[in-house]
């Protein structure tokens, strides 16, 4: 939990501060461009800029409140892998209703401040008008903005806790291997040799030595037959079990087949298929702890 809210913060507050600058730019812009008109024109006299920037101000709240509406529509849409074209049009409604929904309440609410009071014949002939000629693009391209920063910031939420729980089963699936690894054997049980076109599966307990062959090896089996395998002792000592002892350096032995271990001059090891395979003075102790 302490991971995905330290992973989400960020990406929120980025997203907060950059509609906090669209409206900042939006609102200011408008109250230098309406000041503007008005002391070219003459259209009131001792208007400032403070009393120009409080109605802009009001405006606009109007028009942030009723972004909550997009940012739930943009919520249940980020949650989808693709947008469809439906999903567009559900966007274009929704912003499209949001301009029109900003317009009638300001249009209504600045009735009432400028003590007019309720009229039709004054909301529909010059506060609709006038707000929807001053409001509309403006407004428009605001909701845009927004919905498009909503919807990357919802989908990159997404896209943080489906990483957040691959990571979960990462971390499971390892736990799950260091707690069975002492349990499962990693040694091979058969040896694939490639005879021709053809491969000769040969199971592990069926070989009695592995004879090192120049740069292959050569795999004799209990039944006495020998394969050639493109392979070297050392590569097949770490695979087979550890009944099998690198006895020479050119030669391993699977200890389960030794009859015999004799100590004579030139120490051997006789394996049940009457095979005498020589012991190495380096290998000596290591064979004679095995049997030990």
């Amino acid at each position: 939990m302490v991971l995905k809210f330290t992973s989400h913060i960020w990406p929120a507050r980025r997203s907060l501060l950059i509609i906090l600058l669209v409206l900042i730019v939006a609102i200011t812009f408008e109250t230098f461009q309406q000041l503007y008109y008005i002391r070219r024109y003459n259209l009131a006299e001792g208007a400032t800029f403070m009393d120009i920037l409080k109605g802009q101000s009001f405006r606009w709240l109007i028009w942030l409140g009723l972004t909550v509406f997009l940012f739930r529509h943009a919520q249940k849409v980020s949650s989808k892998k693709e947008l469809s074209f439906r999903d567009f049009t559900g966007y274009a409604l929704v912003i499209l209703g949001l301009v029109f929904a900003s317009i009638i309440l300001i249009a209504v609410t600045e009735m009432f401040r400028d003590g007019e009071g309720f009229s039709w014949h004054f909301l529909m002939n010059e506060y609709l008008p006038f707000f929807t000629f001053q409001k509309v693009p403006v407004y428009l391209l605001g909701y845009i903005a927004v919905a498009i920063i909503l919807h990357l910031y919802f989908t990159n939420e997404q896209l943080l806790i489906q990483v957040q729980r691959l990571s979960e089963i990462k971390e499971t699936n390892e736990k799950l291997y260091e707690a069975l690894r002492s349990d499962i054997d990693d040694r091979a049980t058969v040896l694939n040799i490639k005879i021709g076109n053809k491969r000769k599966i040969i199971p592990v307990e069926e070989i009695s030595w592995v004879e090192a062959d120049d740069y292959c090896v050569k795999v004799h089996t209990v039944s006495g037959e020998a394969y050639t395998m493109r392979s070297t002792l050392k590569a097949l000592e770490e695979k087979l079990g550890d009944n099998f002892l690198r006895v020479h350096r050119k030669a391993i032995v699977n200890m389960n087949q030794v009859r015999e271990f004799s100590l004579s001059q030139t120490p051997t090891l006789l394996l049940a298929n009457d095979t005498s395979v020589p012991v190495s003075k380096a290998n000596l102790k290591l064979v004679k702890d095995y049997i030990s």
